[in-house]
């Protein structure tokens, strides 16, 4: 009887323990979510300047947008097509006032300073010849071997160099459209200091060269978000397993969604295709609540 009552004693006890254990983890959870969702909450003010940063294929001008005081983890933009613009910046802004140091580069610098001439979204037209040939032109000078990583090396000095960046943190990057690429190229030059990168309608991720993205996924160490839109996947619906599989052979942490809404639904001057527009403000503002969540986890 002694030794039932000293059982049921020590049974009491240890469901006390760990309801207690219990009570501590969710009211340390709740803390953090509250702590979390107060930061995002509150945006920070944010500090835009213009900067020129030395390459080695030149200066490459670029916005760096960051908290107005402190130090913080540090962030790559990878603008689509249309190159560094008033879109570009206001993504840049944004992220800032959630706690990060920004840097929004001219893709084109080796071409010309932004704004480029001739990439005028209110203008462009995807069906004009012209417009696409310039285009195509622009994009031959970043997509050209290793200018990306060249850029990329600088970028990420640049920051480092900055009081306003942490540079005991990792780097954030991420890239829409063209950018896509760009950020994959970023992750495996710099395996050691980027820590999350985020491709949101990036084109050419999975090609039949030898320096697709894809195959550069064993040389990082990043956590990956890739963003698919639904007329890229429907064209390419092969893409997203090989990326799969390439991020579960090289034992990196990766997650791919595709969207329903269509190529460049993220960028919110994207011109309007056949009539229709693409910017699509739900589905971006849900890519942009992963893309934040990638960050406060993976920017450490």
């Amino acid at each position: 009887m002694g030794d039932q009552t000293q059982d049921r004693d020590t049974d009491d006890s240890r469901q006390h323990d760990l309801t207690r254990r219990d009570f501590v983890a969710l009211s340390l959870a709740a803390s953090i979510a509250a702590a979390a969702g107060s930061a995002s909450a509150a945006e920070l003010p944010v500090t835009e300047m213009n900067v020129d940063i030395k390459t080695p294929d030149g200066t490459c001008d670029a916005a760096f947008i960051h908290p107005t005081t402190g130090s913080h983890p540090a962030v790559i933009i990878w603008p689509d097509a249309f190159g560094l613009r008033p879109a570009m910046r206001d993504m840049g802004k944004r992220l800032a006032a959630e706690g990060y140091a920004v840097l929004v580069p001219n893709p084109f610098y080796r071409a010309s300073k932004a704004p480029v001439p001739g990439l005028n979204t209110a203008t462009f037209s995807f069906q004009n010849k012209e417009d696409m040939t310039k285009l195509r032109g622009l994009m031959a000078g970043i997509g050209a071997a290793d200018a990306a990583e060249r850029d990329a090396a600088a970028f990420v000095a640049f920051l480092d160099s900055q009081k306003q960046v942490n540079a005991a943190k990792k780097v954030g990057t991420q890239g829409y459209c063209m950018g896509g690429p760009l950020v994959f190229r970023t992750a495996a030059a710099l395996p050691d200091r980027i820590g999350a990168g985020a491709s949101f309608h990036g084109g050419g991720l999975v090609t039949d060269q030898p320096g697709s993205p894809h195959v550069l996924v064993p040389k990082m160490k990043a956590r990956l978000y890739v963003a698919v839109a639904s007329n890229d996947d429907a064209r390419q619906p092969e893409a997203k397993d090989k990326l799969k599989e390439a991020f579960a052979a090289a034992k990196v942490a990766g997650e791919i969604e595709v969207y329903q809404a269509l190529h460049g639904w993220c960028v919110p001057d994207m011109p309007a295709e056949a009539g229709k527009p693409i910017y699509d403000k739900p589905d971006a503002e849900r890519a942009w609540t992963k893309l934040v969540a990638l960050y406060k986890t993976a920017l450490v």
